[in-house]
């Protein structure tokens, strides 16, 4: 062979291998990210129910993935090889004529082996190996040839120990619940409990906060405060840890009710709630220092972590359980997303102490018992494109626009929220049991096995994709200045409308509990297409807001105070709180401060009017949607605003009125609260107060900018400890520079509903008065 074609081998055909391996050798775990539930009451740990259909426990057969398993790697030559054949010496993982998501799954993994073994390694010289290929390559096929061992239907194999521990009750107490789907706008019953047991907390948390004596602390008075993080990859979960740190070191934490999260700070929420973060966000941060300073993609530490015990099955079961529980079950890059994840942020440093407890949202009820902790709330968004119209002929040149215009209307993301006691979304008023999570439903009931029990709880995705305009937002800061791309934002600009709807990885997908009912039980802003969908397609929700301030709003909630802590790409041009607006306007939310985020400065005037005025919707998400494109088809015809217009301080604060208007007249843009104007909060008719915190860069530290600093693109993964704690210090020096204002914002919330309680209890003191004397005969009353 001559060198040219050897080079050309080596570069161009391994490549293709290797792509091909490396996303079949990390599919095992995608679901990884997902915790296993324990029962508190015996300790026992809850792991992943399978599908007991015959045809996929039966385990009759033995069949390989090819002829050779039992020969050295580097003799193959045959890349063609049936995934299928049977061989005494080969290793079953399935039977050929099963077809299900399980075989699917592996028949790839047994080409990509093919695939990888068929590289004559010993050709390779190894000056040509050295120059071309990474050390770590030409193990790849010993850590296939092992990962294919643990996985195969043996007795004594990995994935044949996972499969048993899926099936017994006493490892997963839950499946002998049954489950129903709840039809209430209501809150559950267990969150309205947690809400008395966490009242009784941050009774106790404020008065300390705010210096003042316990026994002149009604709990009637205490606000209701929320706090959320943003989306934005590592970036959202370093900045978020770093600036929770601070509230939590300043005794506001201890004052949540709720948390939220969007991508990266729902990373957060998963790591506070697990035996690394240990409910301190200092041992948070501690833990991101040793973990994430390596890629999560880097193969060698990757495969290493799936072919090595504890991790292997701590990582690999999510993996194994999915396909073996849902025949048709779909596996996609979002998966290994979520693999790749879990290995870097829920393996403890030494990789030895991995915790199942930590990978089920349901397991968090636990930290909530006394109600010690915020509830968290983890968001992800389905896009509804209602229009049945085939693709092909909405891009016909003689399609009506009508068509056209209707199709980019009524296209939407419905919210769906985690937390864990429920799975449920808003605009269905309905949802399941947080345990309830993979199993199948119809007509409002999940579908037993035929063990007669139901499936554990699902292992949950840890991240979920979004659509291309996205991802074109996150990294314009980044190819703005390449050749070829300056145009981006004229580009985003102009066909925003078709980006939106292109969604570059398949969505995450879970059973949809709402298959098989009506409209009579669902309600009426409910798509038509949720009643004939098998499975709910799940992306990540900020493609619809970064920050989740529409779980926050539900009515039950009744959220006093919200701080919003902004890490997002481009903060100053997507205003992610006015989204909101329209969502406030369609759900008769009273108290939301109209127009609070970045000023607009020379804006139309009338922007506002018309903007609400659009927001008359079948839904809430669907009003959002609008005022989102209402505002940037208007862009190009707002004049540059200035500095001084646009500018927000590192710690900003609004204030809404929930005054009804007797007219039609849309209301006027909630104005900054000053440092100085704690008075407006105090007005009896004030409504919901925001506190904005957008990540700035501080000259206070120098050498780090959200905006600039390379290592706090969305799209690193990798932080070492030195950036880690440029970020800390940056999340440190801004909430000091708002602490004060924060302590005074909150204390006037509460001085407000303090006097309106006292207010409230004077007229009912008056009343008793007036109706004792009425009934004693007291003529004058």
């Amino acid at each position: 062979m001559s060198r040219r074609l050897l080079f050309k081998y080596a570069t161009h055909g391994f490549k293709a291998r290797l792509v091909t391996l490396a996303a079949a050798s990390i599919l095992y775990g995608s679901y990884a990210a997902q915790p296993a539930l324990r029962n508190d009451s015996n300790g026992a740990r809850l792991g992943q129910l399978v599908h007991t259909d015959e045809k996929l426990s039966r385990g009759s057969k033995s069949h390989s993935f090819d002829e050779s398993l039992a020969k050295e790697d580097g003799r193959i030559s045959n890349t063609n090889v049936d995934p299928t054949a049977s061989s005494e010496e080969d290793v079953p993982l399935f039977d050929s004529n099963d077809d299900g998501a399980w075989a699917a799954f592996s028949s790839h993994f047994a080409t990509a082996r093919a695939s990888i073994s068929s590289i004559p390694w010993s050709s390779l010289g190894d000056r040509i190996a050295d120059a071309v290929l990474p050390d770590w390559a030409q193990a790849l096929p010993g850590y296939i040839q092992k990962l294919q061992l643990e996985l195969s239907a043996k007795p004594g194999s990995l994935a044949n120990e996972i499969w048993q521990e899926a099936l017994d009750r006493d490892i997963n107490p839950e499946i002998e619940i049954e489950a129903s789907v709840r039809f209430s706008k209501e809150l559950c019953n267990e969150e309205k409990d947690f809400r008395m047991r966490r009242r009784r907390q941050t009774t106790k948390a404020l008065a300390k906060y705010l210096d003042i004596p316990d026994s002149e602390i009604d709990p009637e008075d205490v606000p209701t405060i929320a706090m959320c993080g943003s989306g934005g990859g590592l970036r959202a979960l370093v900045a978020g840890a770093s600036s929770y740190l601070c509230t939590q070191d300043a005794g506001l934490f201890d004052c949540v009710t709720y948390t939220a999260g969007v991508s990266g700070s729902c990373w957060l929420q998963t790591l506070y709630y697990s035996s690394l973060g240990g409910q301190r966000h200092n041992r948070v941060v501690d833990h991101l220092r040793q973990r994430i300073s390596t890629h999560i993609a880097y193969p060698p530490a990757a495969l290493d972590l799936f072919t090595t015990a504890p991790t292997n099955k701590f990582l690999l079961s999510g993996c194994v359980e999915k396909l073996k529980a849902d025949p048709t079950a779909d596996f996609g890059l979002v998966d290994v997303y979520g693999l790749l994840l879990a290995a870097r942020l829920l393996i403890p440093r030494g990789e030895l102490g991995v915790n199942p407890y930590d990978l089920k949202i349901s397991n968090q009820r636990a930290y909530l018992t006394r109600g010690n902790h915020p509830m968290p709330i983890y968001t992800a968004v389905r896009h509804e494109i209602p229009l049945n119209t085939p693709k092909n002929d909405l891009e016909k040149s003689d399609a009506p626009e009508s068509l056209k215009q209707k199709a980019k209307e009524e296209a939407w993301f419905q919210w769906f929220e985690f937390t864990p006691y429920e799975f449920w979304c808003e605009e269905l008023d309905a949802g399941i049991p947080s345990f309830a999570v993979g199993r199948k439903f119809k007509n409002g009931r999940s579908i037993l096995q035929k063990n007669g029990f139901g499936q554990p709880e699902a292992h949950s995705v840890i991240t979920i994709p979004r659509t291309l305009v996205d991802i074109l937002i996150e990294v314009r800061p980044l190819i703005k200045g390449l050749a070829g791309f300056g145009g981006i934002d004229d580009l985003l600009e102009e066909r925003n409308d078709d980006l939106v709807k292109v969604h570059p990885i398949d969505p995450a997908s879970v059973p949809n509990f709402a298959f098989g009912l009506d409209d009579t039980k669902l309600s009426p802003t409910t798509p038509k297409s949720i009643f004939s969908s098998e499975h709910l397609e799940l992306m990540d929700a900020g493609m619809s807001n970064n920050l989740p301030i529409y779980p926050l709003l539900r009515n039950g909630r009744d959220v006093d105070v919200l701080i919003a802590f902004d890490a997002s790409a481009d903060i100053k041009t997507e205003n992610w709180l006015s989204v909101a607006d329209g969502y406030a306007k369609q759900r008769g939310i009273k108290g939301w401060p109209i127009g609070a985020g970045w000023p607009k400065g020379d804006a139309p005037e009338d922007l506002t009017q018309a903007e609400l005025g659009q927001a008359e919707a079948a839904s809430p998400q669907q009003a959002a949607g609008k005022i989102a494109d209402i505002r940037e088809a208007r862009r190009p015809q707002s004049k540059t605003p200035s500095a001084k217009d646009t500018e927000l301080s590192y710690c900003n604060v609004w204030v809404g009125t929930t005054i009804e208007r007797q007219s039609d007249d849309e209301p006027p843009h909630s104005k900054r609260v000053q440092p100085d104007a704690d008075w407006k909060l105090m007005d009896p008719n004030a409504g919901i107060a925001v506190i904005y915190f957008p990540f700035l860069p501080n000259p206070k530290v120098a050498g780090v900018d959200p905006d600039k600093s390379d290592f706090m693109s969305t799209w690193n993964f990798v932080y070492t400890p030195d950036n880690i704690d440029k970020v800390v210090s940056l999340a440190r020096a801004n909430f000091e520079e708002g602490k004060e204002q924060t302590k005074r914002t909150i204390r006037a919330v509460y001085e407000r509903k303090k006097a309106k309680r006292l207010e409230r209890e004077g007229k009912a003191r008056i009343s008793n008065m007036k109706k004792q004397l009425r009934e004693s005969g007291d003529h004058f009353v």
